[in-house]
């Protein structure tokens, strides 16, 4: 592993887990059983209501007049988790979906989001532990940890798989109370009555909800409560009504950028180079020729400026020309380089996967290897980080879109010194995300600003802020081995992916309060199980290893959307391509010879295969194909290309999905399309070099992202399926690109093995 020039690795930089408490005292699975006893696992709702609501539980209240509001914990980036989630309780309570409508939930230990802390198991404990993560005691207590340290956090498409069980509780438990009332006013049996569109009926008496909350609060539940069949209500699978587009279209709807407090002023902000960064000097008397200017706030590492309008307290910070002073390590793609190759050819590699024996089966002779590298990659949303606080009277109120509330009022509160009792947050909707906003540096910068200012404050950080200050998908290289049967049958894979520990980074930046630097240097050396996800193969190849090597690479990483799965798809499906042409097999046929033990997968492949008209990928045809499963949900993708004057061209994208049983078939269908979408700007950009700690793309523009016109027809269609639905949000991204580049090579004969694709021809 290369080491970091000018940074000294801190004394028990990997020694125990303060992030959330998730190890107490350094015990294993049997000491946190025990320590777990001792925890209290009883919690009351917090949901607000008004005099005439009655609450049902953490998700759902009623109004006399008959509104159904569902509370919903994840946050609303415009994936449609404030409809899909809505729905599934409305369709078990048998709501009218007319009277539903939608409330983010407050912060509470109820929804904590115990699936996805069970996957950051492994990211969670400590280095050289990751092994534990497999007890199932372990795993147990990761969840129930999340629920006692508030572990609510949006990401990696759990929204779905992690809250339909209880959102289906929710409705089901209203529905049962609800019917014993009506049924107690009638003197029937609850179980022979009926609910439907938010009326409950037996025989031709009939009663709204409205009518009945009141008493339905004062039933019990019976154990277990019942749950329809599934199919029995009228919703599921219904294209029913996004609850958040209306505001949306009409401009109602409130984003962080759209607050406006009495007596606020608004902020913009500079930050110095990626690194050990400090703020060294600045003119003042520049700011001061500005119309609307009003004040300075310094920061250790940062300085704002405050004026009655954003364009003034810009242009006050250009005036200011700010000077910053970076100690150590300067951010540099050639350094990145050079430090991910030493990693990946010398540095020691942790093997998180191994199947069979590959002992000397890379001594023969039909052994093939490839390399791979993908650039850094930005998260690049229509809206920059922005935030609006008032401090007054010890307290802060805070206005922001976050994927993780519980840290973005911990860092508020540790920037103000103060308790985390005394921040109120107000999630608000996302202009797009991509996993940006798990990042929460904005909430203790809008602190500061708005209790040195002592008015409400309003802090949008440019759009060069923005991606010079990004929190990037790890940049990373790889080498595949291959070692051949003369009849063209993969024996034998060994994947080697050198990249930075970006989880492990991550969770110490979101749940131990470090700054970036501090991050990157607790991770040294640190083996990471999540930059080698994906890699879970899915061919028949009887022997497989895969190693992460850890690298230093001296800038913050974190969640992308689909992560390290966009990059190693990349890598490993390109593969799957190379050595289909090396056996003199066409693609299609090389992959279906591996897909024994993967019935759903193959059927994504022959359906996409039938839909695009595969014709093989032959003679130049210009066809790629490629495929992934991922969290449950499986694709294949074929695209159309080729690469003319102009450069390249994509003429045609399309995917046969499986995502089991689905709830809002547009919703998924518009996030398959945008995660193709997203996967094909990968392709062609979106990612960034570094020179003098600063990244070179400071633009939209620069980041070579595909225009409207330039988007190609896409065909999406999905297999029917009654399996459990999973998360969807992040399924189309990773198969794109290796399909752009398998088709190129089909078309031009060059293959291509970097992210972007024409960063370099190999």
């Amino acid at each position: 592993m290369a080491a970091e020039p000018d940074i000294e690795q801190p004394e028990n930089a990997s020694t125990g887990l303060n992030r959330r408490k998730f190890l107490i005292g350094g015990g294993v699975a049997g000491g946190l059983v025990v320590a777990w006893a001792l925890w209290p696992r009883s919690y009351e709702p917090n949901v607000a209501a008004t005099e005439n609501e009655e609450v049902f539980g953490a998700f759902l209240k009623i109004s006399e007049d008959g509104q159904v509001t569902v509370i919903v914990p994840q946050s609303e980036m415009g994936q449609g988790v404030y409809t899909v989630l809505p729905q599934i309780l409305a369709d078990e309570l048998g709501a009218d979906w007319r009277t539903v409508a939608v409330e983010p939930a407050p912060i509470n230990p109820l929804y904590s989001n115990g699936l996805l802390a069970e996957q950051w198991a492994e990211t969670l404990m400590p280095a050289g532990t990751e092994k534990l993560a497999e007890q199932a005691a372990v795993r147990w207590v990761a969840q129930n940890v999340a629920i006692r340290e508030q572990f609510m956090v949006t990401a990696d498409s759990t929204s779905i798989p992690a809250f339909s069980e209880s959102f289906r509780e929710a409705g089901a438990a209203a529905r049962v109370l609800l019917t014993k009332a009506a049924a107690a006013r009638w003197d029937v049996a609850w179980e022979i009555c009926t609910v439907e569109n938010g009326i409950i009926s037996n025989g031709n008496k009939q009663l709204r909800f409205g009518e009945l909350v009141r008493d339905a609060a004062t039933q019990s539940l019976p154990d277990p409560v019942p749950l329809r069949p599934a199919g029995a209500g009228n919703l599921i699978g219904q294209d029913v009504t996004r609850l958040d587009l209306p505001s949306k279209l009409d401009g109602s709807a409130n984003f962080s950028g759209d607050i406006r407090l009495p007596d606020m002023v608004f902020a913009a902000i500079r930050q110095g180079p990626i690194g050990d960064t400090r703020l060294k000097s600045f003119k003042r008397e520049g700011a001061s020729k500005i119309t609307g200017f009003i004040d300075i706030v310094e920061g250790e590492k940062w300085i704002a400026a405050a004026a009655t309008n954003w364009w003034a307290a810009n242009r006050a910070l250009d005036s200011m020309s700010p000077v910053f002073e970076t100690k150590g390590f300067l951010a540099d793609s050639d350094k990145i380089d050079t430090a991910l190759r030493e990693a990946l050819d010398n540095g020691p590699g942790i093997r998180f996967l191994s199947r069979g024996d590959t002992k000397g089966m890379f001594d023969k002779e039909n052994v093939f290897q490839a390399r791979y590298q993908a650039d850094a990659a930005l998260h690049a949303p229509i809206e920059t980080r922005t935030a609006t606080a008032e401090y007054k009277d010890g307290a802060l109120e805070l206005w922001m879109a976050t994927q993780a509330p519980v840290a973005a009022v911990q860092a508020a509160a540790n920037m103000l010194n103060i308790g985390q009792d005394r921040v109120t947050l107000y999630p608000m909707l996302s202009g797009g995300s991509f996993d940006r906003n798990l990042d929460n540096d904005i909430a203790g910068q809008v602190a500061q600003i708005a209790k040195q200012m002592g008015r409400p404050v309003q802090l949008v950080w440019s759009r060069a802020e923005d991606l010079m200050h990004d929190h990037y998908r790890a940049p990373s290289q790889a080498r595949l081995d291959a070692a051949m049967a003369k009849a063209g049958r993969v024996e034998a894979m060994q994947i080697k992916i050198a990249a930075p520990p970006s989880a492990r980074e991550q969770a110490r930046r979101m749940f131990d309060g470090m700054d970036n630097v501090e991050a990157m240097r607790s991770a040294i050396g640190e083996a990471d199980i999540k930059a080698i996800a994906g890699l879970d193969v899915p061919y028949d190849i009887p022997n497989l290893t895969v190693d992460h090597h850890s690298a230093f690479v001296g800038v913050p990483t974190g969640n992308w959307r689909s992560n390290a799965h966009s990059s190693n798809i990349f890598y490993l499906e390109s593969f799957i391509d190379e050595l289909a042409a090396k056996a003199g097999i066409e693609p299609l046929s090389f992959r279906m010879q591996m897909m024994n033990n993967q019935p759903r997968l193959a059927r994504c492949l022959t359906g996409v295969a039938a839909m695009a008209r595969w014709d093989g990928g032959l003679d130049r045809s210009g066809q790629g194909i490629a495929c992934h499963s991922m969290r449950g949900g499986y694709i294949a993708v074929i695209a159309s290309a080729s690469r003319g004057g102009s450069g390249l061209e994509v003429r045609r994208i399309s995917a046969t999905v499986d995502i089991g049983r689905i709830i809002h078939p547009d919703i998924a269908r518009q996030q398959i399309e945008g995660g193709i979408v997203f996967g094909l700007a990968m392709a062609l950009g979106s990612a960034t070099r570094f020179q003098l700690g600063l990244p070179t793309v400071k633009r939209l523009r620069d980041l070579s992202l595909p225009r409207l016109a330039e988007i190609p027809p896409i065909q999406v269609e999905f297999i029917r399926s009654e399996e459990e639905p999973v998360g969807y949000e992040e399924l189309g991204v990773p198969a794109v690109a290796p399909a752009v580049a398998n088709a190129l090579f089909s078309a031009t004969g060059l293959r291509l093995r970097q992210l972007p694709l024409f960063g370099e021809v190999s």
